[in-house]
């Protein structure tokens, strides 16, 4: 149950906290007030979309929050241990803040969570009804998911989607294979080419730099035997030589150390140098030894190395992409030998998952048709405290061709509203008036299979008035007997049947229009739906007739006890 709604800097709205209470409550006020404002921003605690537009003017930024007992909900409760949100005696606080640049945050019990987070816990205790959501019930998926809440098919419904999508998904893998496969048989002596082509060629990765790195070589023999044999002179040839050299500077390093002990750490540099120089002599040596001078091992690079570049600029500029090439003509080719076998397995597959989609769709379609015939007969005995005594409502399923992700069948509402016509469809028959009528109808019902503990229904009253405003009026304080509810209204016929009247009302504070609430009772109520009613709430007539529409309602039911918490939790405050 919502036990107090707080506003801060929501358009009009600078400051309000509406107080709510078990049972019916209801929101009156002129057009313009800022009723529907309260609606929108309590929106925001269930997730919906937020704009710095909602911020009002001169402020950082915008705030709701709600207070609600979710005692009674142990779902909540336990999704909320989970996520590490600590709840004590019940109570969960759900905030949201709108910066005036755009940005959002939200929290639950002074706890940051995602804004999905907040939306997932909000629309578990509060669901709204707005005006224009009558609409929505012409919408045949719309109509099918309530007849499944009804008949509680909801999850078979969600089997039968499930099943669907993995007909549907072997199905995708059959036309694919197939197509490949057909693909593959048109380009079979292509690819038998390509495999043959470079399976010869046994081509290697990396070998493209190193055999131009070796024909170069091999190209060059001759100077690099010149340059060699030089290399080898300087270092290891005549008296002039660098080892030669080398000696002789060992030999005076020698001579100097026996007269200057501190000199003898220079040898191991000296020595060091010698080992390197007679190294560099051995590694030229080597390399001038293995310099290969047959004409034969350069031909036959030279016409590898062109092989090589032709075959990596037909397939693709490098080996790396030629080897690739290959990999995939292989797996095409094997597209033509394994495909059959493959098909076959698939088909299989899909004979299964069609005959479990089949009796999953018998299932769903039995659990309909059951679940049409009681919503009908549970709808036509709501529709006269509605204030539409001859209508009743078909709920027609039409079977489809194919089973469908959604089912086996079309579903469609169907309604007659006056005595002897025949029931069509709601689009064709229902006014604004009595589509809202009918939805509230399939709501009041819903309700008493709905968890939710807060309905909200924003100016449902539209198109209608009269003695079918004071039936709608019933028919949610009868609602109210199980849930709490909250209705934002004009007519006074609803509002009568109120067990909280709280009145929106609009000023100027600062030079910028502010709303302000009050709950009212007693003459202040009596005045309001004197107001309500259209004439003068001053006059004895107005007020008369007021009290009237007010004595009417006490003899419903009386409101819900509050609930006696233990203990009040305090919520963390948000950063």
């Amino acid at each position: 149950m919502l036990t107090e709604l707080r506003i801060r800097n929501v358009a009009i709205l600078e400051s309000v906290a509406l107080p709510l209470r078990p049972g019916f409550n209801v929101l009156s006020g002129e057009t313009g007030a800022g009723k529907s404002i309260i609606v929108e921003a309590l929106g925001l605690l269930l997730g919906e979309r937020g704009s710095a537009d909602l911020v009002r003017v001169g402020a950082d930024k915008a705030s709701v929050e709600g207070v609600f007992d979710a005692s009674s909900r142990a779902d909540v409760l336990r999704s909320l241990d989970e996520r590490g949100v600590e709840v004590e005696d019940g109570l969960v606080v759900l905030r949201r803040e709108i910066a005036s640049g755009g940005r959002s945050r939200a929290w639950i019990n002074g706890t940051t969570v995602t804004t999905g987070v907040l939306a997932e816990i909000g629309r578990a205790l509060v669901n709204i009804h707005g005006q224009h959501e009558s609409q929505t019930l012409l919408n045949p998926d719309v109509q099918r998911a309530v007849l499944d809440a009804f008949g509680g098919a909801t999850a078979q419904a969600a089997r039968v989607a499930q099943a669907f999508d993995a007909v549907a998904d072997v199905r995708g893998q059959v036309a694919s294979l197939a197509t490949r496969r057909a693909a593959a048989e048109k380009r079979a002596d292509y690819l038998r080419h390509v495999v043959k082509e470079l399976d010869e060629a046994k081509l290697v990765i990396g070998e493209e730099a190193r055999l131009e790195e070796e024909v170069r070589r091999l190209s060059h023999v001759a100077e690099l035997r010149v340059h060699a044999a030089h290399l080898r002179e300087a270092v290891d040839g005549d008296e002039e030589s660098a080892l030669r050299l080398l000696g002789t500077a060992q030999r005076a390093l020698g001579a100097a150390a026996r007269l200057d002990p501190a000199l003898a750490r220079l040898q191991e540099m000296l020595d060091a140098a010698f080992v390197q120089l007679e190294e560099l002599a051995r590694e030229v040596g080597d390399y001038d030894a293995q310099l290969d001078t047959d004409p034969g091992r350069l031909v036959e690079l030279e016409r590898r190395r062109d092989v090589v570049f032709r075959l990596t600029r037909k397939y693709g500029g490098s080996v790396e992409s030629a080897l690739e090439t290959l990999r995939e003509a292989r797996a095409e080719l094997d597209l033509v030998d394994t495909a059959g076998l493959d098909l076959g397995v698939l088909a299989q597959r899909e004979v299964q998952l069609a005959a479990t989609l089949a009796r999953e769709a018998q299932a769903l379609s039995q659990s309909r048709a059951t679940a049409a015939r009681a919503l009908e007969r549970a709808v036509d005995a709501v529709f006269p405290d509605l204030g539409l005594a001859d209508g009743r409502l078909t709920v027609a399923l039409s079977p489809r061709a194919e089973v469908g992700r959604s089912g086996g069948e079309e579903v469609e509402y169907r309604v007659a509203l006056n005595v002897g016509l025949e029931a069509r469809a709601l689009a064709r028959v229902a006014s604004g008036g009595e589509l809202a009528r009918v939805m509230l109808a399939l709501k009041t019902i819903l309700a008493r299979l709905d968890g939710v503990p807060t309905l909200v229904f924003d100016e449902v009253d539209a198109g209608i008035g009269g003695r079918v405003g004071l039936c709608v009026g019933d028919t949610m304080r009868r609602v109210a007997e199980s849930h709490q509810v909250l209705a934002i209204t004009h007519l006074p016929q609803i509002a009568a049947r109120a067990h909280h009247h709280i009145v929106v009302s609009k000023g100027a504070k600062g030079g910028v229009t502010t709303a302000d609430l009050r709950v009212v009772d007693g003459e202040a109520r009596v005045m309001e739906i004197a107001r309500m009613l259209g004439g003068d709430p001053e006059s004895d007539a107005s007020r008369a007739h007021a009290r009237e529409l007010l004595e009417s309602a006490a003899t419903a039911a009386a409101p819900p006890a509050p609930r006696e918490p233990k203990g009040r939790a305090r919520p963390r405050k948000p950063a």
